[in-house]
């Protein structure tokens, strides 16, 4: 398996609006997505170890869709989390508070269909996104 991804974004909010923002559903269907072309229409999150997450993801146009589903292995409430998606590839996700800003990582195992690029500047879009939306309400 190729070296994992990191994306990083800083959050001007405190960390637990960013922790709250990134986890809850009604939040998350606001902001999971890399353009403003997509959307995410659902999110189900079972935020414990061993619970599902899952979002849908999919075109405006309706053209492509698909679900992301992964499984919790490891949750510090408010500091970091870490899950496995159905192929194995493992991600965790890292809040650091910094006064009145929120450092945001997201480390993720690549999948060998798209460029590393490619994967790298589409989760960096999703993370911004997030910050966008955080920062914005």
């Amino acid at each position: 398996m190729s070296e994992k991804i990191t994306v990083t974004a800083t959050v001007n909010a405190d960390a637990k609006k960013t922790w709250d923002y990134y986890t809850q559903p009604e939040h998350i269907t606001q902001w999971n997505f890399a353009d403003p072309s997509w959307q995410c229409p659902s999110a189900f999150n079972d935020m414990r170890v061993g619970g599902k997450y899952s979002a849908r993801m999919e075109a405006k146009d309706g053209s492509f869709g698909f679900d992301f589903e992964a499984t919790y292995d490891e949750i510090v409430e408010g500091e970091k989390f870490t899950y496995t998606m159905p192929n194995g590839r493992q991600a965790s996700v890292a809040f650091k508070s910094n006064g009145d800003q929120t450092d945001v990582a997201v480390t993720f195992d690549p999948e060998n269909q798209n460029s590393l690029e490619m994967q790298k500047n589409g989760w960096q879009a999703i993370l911004n996104s997030f910050k966008n939306y955080t920062e914005d309400n």
